[in-house]
């Protein structure tokens, strides 16, 4: 299990990747919410723990940003214990709050209670426009037409129809698809998009696959 926390303390941010990392977890620590947010929209992560008050970007506006595109389980760890701080986090799309002070025994209690919840189950079959991908039989149809996909032509696929309508960022796409770090130099995701358009677009009227320049690729039926 990867975990990501987001913690502006040095001390507090070190200890809780120590004692994460000694309870069998691997653990990314960003400092600020920039960096945060970077990494969280990255890189994958089983879960998020987050502060509130952060230099550059604060909790809520990091996961008002990530629910946008992610829904990987975020624990807010914070010192702001008022009634309606927890609110407003658990309306942002929290899974927990954990007020400073704590006892990091009850925040490894409370990581593994939202590791052991898993992810929602998503549909089994996908259906954009005239586009159906079903994901147990791994089949793709379009306009009645069966296509032919690569294992990783699938993936990218199932990640788009998974967020339609949301731009995905070339990273984030490498991380999912790829489970590699992205480089700038490296064309890899834009060759698989052209490739999965020549199959999925191409041979049909209405295209389903936009590029938002500087930012990444959709999947939606503009009509």
């Amino acid at each position: 299990m990867r975990l990501l926390v987001v913690e502006d303390e040095q001390k507090a941010g070190e200890y809780i990747q120590k004692g994460l990392n000694e309870s069998g977890f691997v653990v990314d620590l960003a400092r600020t919410g920039p960096d945060g947010l970077h990494a969280a929209t990255t890189a994958h992560y089983d879960l998020i723990v987050l502060d509130v008050m952060l230099p550059g970007l604060d909790g809520w506006q990091i996961i008002a940003e990530l629910r946008k595109t992610v829904d990987t389980p975020v624990l807010f760890l914070t010192a702001r214990d008022g009634l309606d701080d927890r609110i407003k986090g658990l309306e942002l799309g929290a899974d927990d709050y954990l007020v400073k002070p704590f006892a990091f025994a009850e925040l490894l209690v409370r990581i593994r209670t939202l590791l052991r919840r898993g992810p929602i189950r998503e549909p089994d079959i996908f259906q954009i426009a005239d586009l159906e991908l079903d994901i147990p039989k791994r089949r793709v149809i379009r306009a009645g037409v069966r296509i032919d996909l690569t294992a990783k032509e699938f993936a990218l696929l199932h990640l788009l129809s998974k967020r339609v309508g949301q731009v995905l960022s070339r990273p984030l796409i490498a991380s999912q698809v790829w489970d590699m770090n992205f480089d700038s130099d490296t064309n890899v995701v834009d060759v698989a998009v052209r490739r999965l358009r020549a199959k999925i677009d191409d041979p049909f009227e209405v295209k389903l696959i936009h590029t938002i320049r500087s930012m990444g690729y959709v999947l939606e039926d503009r009509q």
